[in-house]
């Protein structure tokens, strides 16, 4: 990608290189691709690949593979473009995702949205390990995202706008489709799955949160916090998608009793909560 401090050039080659760069990556993804173009994509987070694993009639591509894409660096990314059937959709799953501490800009962090809408798909789904604030959450339990709170820095909107990929001016005020929302919270319920709804604040990373600033993501009204997810949500609102984000809480974040936190725990958390987010994601997407 064009690197937007060198001297004279401007926003709009800036820009102008990006959507070469994001639809030579979807022509040459759609060239490899049998069975014509996905309905559904998801994003898979930390720990939560598994899902993949449901697809049927799968087709899989490295990231490496794909011209143009960025690679995951992140623990717990395999950086793999699944594509098949899952449920009654066709689908494209990203297991592994992007994220601002691993030096990505926000354009490349949602550079898998964009190719995906070039693709065709009509919704998306996001899934996340997450840190939880609420206090009556505990490790395991999925939140299903009804809002979100974005402290990250940049936004991947910043700059030109592609009138044809959606408005300059995209509305936020219902980030997160309300069919989805309540399909997954009666989906848990039938199954008997600990989930709810709350509020997701995303921050930079790669460093956990101290006790006070624990303290004053819960006081702005988060449930939960995490590095990822809203840059990927602000993109597909912007290209129309339905989406819906399932967050998994792998560790509890209680200033008053706050302890280290491992990344092999929150794996292993992850790992125990994704038989239930793949059944949930499955029975949405009419399995």
């Amino acid at each position: 990608m064009t690197n937007p401090s060198s001297p004279g050039v401007t926003p709009v080659e800036v820009i102008q290189e990006y959507r070469r760069q994001v639809e030579g990556a979807a022509d040459w993804v759609a060239r490899h691709l049998p069975d014509g173009p996905p309905q559904t994509a998801l994003i898979l987070g930390t720990g939560l690949g598994a899902l993949a694993r449901e697809i049927r009639d799968s087709v899989q591509i490295s990231y490496s593979d794909i011209p143009g894409f960025p690679v995951s660096t992140a623990p717990g990314h395999a950086g793999t473009l699944h594509h098949g059937i899952l449920g009654d959709r066709r689908v494209i799953a990203f297991e592994g995702r992007f994220h601002a501490y691993e030096g990505y800009n926000p354009r490349q962090i949602t550079m898998p949205v964009r190719l995906a809408a070039r693709l065709g798909v009509e919704e998306l789904v996001i899934s996340n390990a997450c840190g939880g604030m609420n206090l009556d959450l505990e490790r395991g339990e999925l939140l299903i995202l009804d809002d979100h709170i974005d402290m990250l820095p940049g936004n991947p909107l910043t700059g030109p706008n592609i009138d044809e990929w959606g408005p300059r001016f995209p509305d936020l005020s219902a980030p997160y489709n309300k069919e989805m929302i309540q399909k997954l919270l009666r989906i848990a319920e039938e199954e008997g799955i600990r989930a709810r709804p709350g509020v997701y604040v995303a921050v930079s990373g790669p460093n956990l949160e101290t006790r006070a600033e624990y303290r004053l993501l819960g006081a702005m009204g988060a449930d939960v916090v995490g590095m990822s997810t809203v840059p990927e949500v602000i993109v597909g609102v912007h290209e129309g998608l339905r989406i819906a984000a399932i967050s998994v809480v792998t560790d509890l974040c209680d200033p008053d009793h706050l302890e280290p936190v491992l990344l092999e725990d929150i794996l292993q958390v992850a790992a125990t909560a994704e038989p239930k987010l793949t059944k949930m994601v499955v029975r949405l997407l009419g399995g």
